[in-house]
């Protein structure tokens, strides 16, 4: 039976009350879409500006199935809203802090006014537990860029503080010269919740602290860490001062050791996937926010290297593996020329696990929605009994291989 015949089916027994096999597919292409093809935040536009509102707040979320940990999240989600303009936008972003922590916005590959770039004490203050910072700039440059949390970017980064920022260019040549109808965005990121749950109890003891001492007109220099100048800061350790960083003031002085790893905040097998059909070809934006290197490989296809850091290349590369290093994004075009199933992977297989269990991790697959059910059957497997139905299709999920 083909698929057009096996559809006709379906309509005949529409009366029934259960998804057949097929139209589970199809159900799980629409929720994996969901996840991987990022909704932007809707603006709102007020004298020729996109206005965008983002807030920070602590939430609890689920790595996977069974793993709830508490994070930072724009806008309640991880990863936070897409921000979605054209190049030449005029846009104001209104940051609200609803945490008892301080935080900023890093406009990461953005061509933004100085004052904007969301530096703790060298482009802005930190905007404090309560209060709202509004960021304002042109979008340029066109292309795949993200935003992060500037302020203790190494626990605040991998708790969640982080959410893409696409700028779209009509004149865009990946666009031209591979044509496509629809893209994906992934954002990548390396967790130690083990070190996320200590210093973030930590911080907020720290900052519950700091804010008394502010409330009551006895703010420290020394024990808020903030100097003038380095002379200030030599002078003070000259009078007996000691720098948090010779006291070390975690219980280890080891940096994190990530334990988990994610695609749009979730790891196997709650991570998104991506979905093609047949002829059809798909952009994916690949963001890696956080801080260990990725090797990413298809299976069963080569794609094509479109972009670098949002600037398209010259000269398209065709590969089947791809380097992604903290900080970058690279957009890659896969073409539909072999319908399947097809793992799309780190070829790192250490980041492929879930607390050093494998398979987990940034573990997803590209699946073709229009394949043919019965290309999805298992055969006969000696010892195991499966009735037709879900318990006889791929793909599975496994937790412990």
């Amino acid at each position: 039976m083909n698929r057009r015949d096996f559809i006709k089916a379906g309509t005949a027994v529409a009366a029934i009350p259960f998804l057949l096999p097929e139209q589970l597919f199809a159900e799980a292409a629409r929720e994996g879409e969901k996840q991987a093809d990022a909704m932007p935040l809707t603006p709102r536009i007020e004298g020729g500006v996109k206005e965008f509102n983002l807030w920070i707040e602590i939430v609890e979320h689920e790595l996977a199935p069974g793993m709830v940990i508490h994070t930072l999240a724009f806008n309640g989600q991880v990863p936070g809203p897409e921000i979605r303009v054209t190049v030449g936008d005029k846009v104001r972003v209104k940051f609200k802090n609803r945490t008892d922590l301080n935080h900023t916005i890093h406009w990461h590959g953005l061509y933004v006014p100085w004052r904007m770039d969301g530096v703790p004490y060298v482009t802005q203050m930190p905007v404090m537990p309560g209060q709202e910072f509004i960021y304002e700039f042109v979008a340029k440059p066109g292309g795949t860029h993200f935003y992060h949390c500037h302020w203790g970017t190494l626990l605040h980064m991998q708790s969640g503080m982080f959410g893409s920022i696409i700028i779209d260019d009509p004149d865009d040549p990946v666009k031209k010269q591979f044509p496509y109808n629809r893209e994906y965005t992934l954002i990548y990121s390396a967790h130690d919740v083990n070190f996320l749950r200590t210093e973030l109890n930590s911080m907020l003891e720290r900052m519950k602290e700091r804010m008394y001492l502010m409330k009551n007109n006895r703010f420290d220099k020394e024990r808020f860490a903030l100097f003038n100048s380095k002379k200030e800061l030599e002078d003070a350790i000259k009078n007996g001062y000691q720098p948090p960083y010779v006291t070390n003031r975690r219980s280890q002085a080891d940096l994190p050791d990530p334990n988990w790893f994610t695609v749009n905040g979730k790891s196997y097998p709650s991570t998104p996937n991506l979905f093609i059909k047949k002829d059809e070809s798909i952009r994916v934006r690949l963001i890696n926010a956080g801080t260990e290197e990725h090797f990413l490989h298809l299976h069963g296809h080569d794609f094509w290297q479109v972009a670098d850091d949002g600037v398209p290349v010259p000269q398209p590369w065709q590969m089947n593996t791809i380097r992604l290093s903290p900080g970058k994004t690279l957009d890659i075009i896969v073409e539909g020329n072999n319908p399947g199933i097809w793992t799309f992977h780190d070829h790192d297989t250490r980041r492929v696990t879930n607390n050093g269990l494998y398979p987990g991790g940034n573990l997803l697959a590209l699946i073709y929605e229009d394949l043919p059910i019965e290309e999805r059957r298992v055969g006969k497997m000696k010892g195991m009994k499966m009735k037709k139905g879900k318990m006889d299709l791929l793909p599975k999920i496994a937790l412990d291989e």
